[in-house]
């Protein structure tokens, strides 16, 4: 009988780490927060399993967001956990997903960055791989860019003002990515948030590159061997090498290996 308790308590305790999806079709990010890269995206009364939650941007008022066993971020929001409040543990260490406070690039990354994403005299531009892009490489949720809240075309201080808004979340999503394994000084770490500002986050959480980072090898090797592999991108349907990313990698490789005193990474939580 006791066994037979205790084998119902563990059932009841499965069924109830998985929650429903509500809304028709959802995005799971990288991150907690509508500006991270969608991972994945779930169906309503899909169930899915939760990690942990943690803060982020607020949706209808709800500011939790849900981390589930796929690796991304669900806005608790649309997720039937019954409660506003914890349901799993809070997310925490270096992949929590919002406890850690992210490093700001320096100006050498900016450099690099605007170089490489130019700016089209603030006109609306199809980038290399067919999305419609404004400013400094803001990739545009419509061929209108209608997310932007500046006036486009955009003047170059507005142009800068939303790069500094894009970077935000690379530099969160790398940090939130690498464990305490991982240490980068500044220019090494500017050199992979223009390389995720460029790739997304997506892409860069599942890379070689970072899971060679986080087992603790040399990130100058790292960086060496396996930034210049970043160089493909779609043209008419097929994956073909692109001069730009050929220079771009090249550049990044170039500012990773310029010595420096300033720390990034790891952060203290």
């Amino acid at each position: 009988m006791k066994f037979a308790t205790f084998t119902a308590i563990v059932s009841s305790l499965a069924v109830a780490s998985a929650y429903p999806i509500t809304g028709d079709v959802v995005n799971c990010r990288t991150g907690p927060g509508t500006s991270y890269d969608i991972k994945k995206t779930y169906k309503e009364g899909h169930d899915v399993k939760l990690t942990c939650q943690t803060p982020g941007e607020v949706i209808n008022g709800v500011k939790l967001w849900d981390k589930t066993s796929d690796g991304c971020y669900v806005s608790d929001y649309y997720v039937k956990t019954g409660t506003s409040d914890y349901v799993v543990a809070k997310c925490g260490g270096s992949s929590g997903g919002g406890s850690c406070s992210a490093p700001k690039v320096n100006q050498d990354t900016i450099d690099l960055i605007t170089d490489f994403e130019g700016f089209e005299d603030g006109k609306i531009y199809i980038d290399p791989t067919g999305n419609p892009t404004v400013g400094y490489g803001h990739l545009c949720s419509n061929s209108k860019c209608t997310d932007v809240k500046y006036p486009i075309p955009l003047s170059k201080t507005d142009g800068k003002k939303l790069l500094a808004e894009d970077l935000k979340p690379k530099e969160k999503c790398l940090t939130n990515m690498t464990n305490d394994k991982v240490t980068l000084n500044l220019n090494q770490y500017g050199a992979l948030v223009s390389w995720v500002f460029n790739m997304g986050c997506g892409q860069a959480e599942d890379s070689t590159l970072i899971k060679r980072l986080n087992n603790g090898e040399s990130a100058s090797k790292v960086i060496a061997e396996e930034l210049p592999k970043w160089v493909y991108g779609k043209q008419n349907g097929q994956s073909v090498k692109l001069p730009g990313l050929v220079r771009r990698r090249n550049a990044e490789v170039d500012l990773a290996k310029t010595a420096t005193s300033a720390k990034a990474l790891p952060v203290k939580c």
